[in-house]
């Protein structure tokens, strides 16, 4: 049962399982784990980029493809829920609008994007992606009237997603039920289910020949398989699993605008993600959000513990100041790569398999 619903993608790796599990469990009860807003907001995000991050290493990772317009897609499918239920009210056929509205836009421009320019080298696809999702936007902040310019869109969802839906009158376990943690969990719903397609997506023969392109793309034309055509597909599939993911991404925000799920630095940490959990593991993605998002968002509090410790040592004290948490931040990410050069998914898959070569 395990084996079809991972697509036959089993983890290899007994300590693999073992994180893997506890990062669903721990995200399936973070409400009850963690409890308090900034947790279950880590927790949203990391459902949120896992999405983000698989799809594009569907990309990256399964195909070989280099985009840097991977956000743009993002912002659609945020900016799609946003105008959708700004125009149409806080209602569930706004949401279905906004998602398809979204879908049906990333479907045309990542067919556009990918006919006119796979067929270039890397960098230079690469380069063009770069000026499309610049372009974007810039649009995005123009188009005010639509988008909300640089302030963007703050809307209501329906009220059973909202934080003043309160249906219990006592907590369970300890937590508020209410309408935030209804909101969570169809993001967990979702990302779960987004995921296990994504794993169907590159253990089908589809994906096989993608890997392939990957591999040697010229062998691959030589045995007849139309490379354009598998990439294109491939840009286009990708896309709409990152649109799917900014509509979660605004679903849980309730706001969006340029910042919020088009700026550049998204772009950065779903690089840096990728290569923390592991390129062309879909199971990295979601390791590596769980790694990232957690450090990104408690770094700066274990710094100031830290500072706070070694306040006697003026030198130490400086060096730990929670301001400099970019610095360490950075510092973890090269010493992830170095020690890790094929992700946490690729380190632990090969000692299972030295493991196992040796007994």
């Amino acid at each position: 049962m395990f084996k079809r619903l991972l697509s036959k993608d089993l983890p290899r790796s007994r300590v693999l399982a073992v994180v893997l599990i506890v990062v669903l469990l721990g995200c399936l009860f973070a409400p009850f784990i963690f409890p308090g807003v900034k947790a279950l907001n880590v927790a949203a995000k990391v459902l949120i980029f896992a999405v983000l991050v698989a799809s594009f290493d569907l990309l990256l990772g399964y195909t070989g493809i280099v985009s840097f317009a991977h956000t743009m897609f993002f912002g659609i499918g945020a900016y799609g829920i946003a105008i959708a239920t700004t125009r149409m009210g806080a209602t569930w056929s706004a949401l279905a609008v906004g998602v398809l509205g979204a879908l049906a836009v990333s479907l045309v421009l990542s067919l556009v994007v990918g006919l006119f320019s796979l067929r270039v080298r890397a960098i230079f696809f690469a380069m063009i992606t770069l000026a499309v999702a610049a372009a974007f936007q810039t649009l995005a902040s123009q188009l005010s009237e639509w988008t909300g310019g640089e302030d963007g869109l703050t809307f209501k969802i329906p009220e059973v997603l909202s934080p003043s839906f309160e249906p219990f009158d006592n907590p369970f376990l300890g937590v508020d039920i209410d309408g935030k943690i209804f909101c969570y969990y169809l993001l967990f719903i979702c990302a779960v289910g987004l995921i296990l397609a994504m794993l169907r997506v590159v253990n089908s023969p589809f994906g096989r020949v993608l890997q392939a392109i990957r591999e040697n793309e010229f062998r691959a034309e030589a045995i007849g398989y139309r490379v354009v055509v598998y990439r294109t597909l491939s840009s286009v599939i990708s896309a709409l699993f990152a649109t799917l993911a900014g509509c979660m991404l605004a679903l849980w925000l309730r706001y969006n605008g340029p910042d919020t799920s088009l700026s550049f630095e998204i772009m950065m940490d779903v690089l840096l993600i990728v290569v923390i959990g592991g390129m062309g593991t879909i199971y990295g993605s979601a390791i590596g959000a769980v790694l990232f998002m957690v450090a990104q968002s408690y770094l700066q509090d274990l710094l100031r513990l830290g500072n706070e410790a070694v306040s006697g040592l003026p030198w130490l004290a400086a060096l730990l100041s929670p301001d400099r948490w970019l610095l360490w931040l950075g510092l973890l990410f090269v010493l992830s790569v170095y020690y890790f050069p094929t992700g946490v998914v690729g380190r632990l898959r090969s000692a299972h398999s030295l493991a196992k070569a040796n007994r």
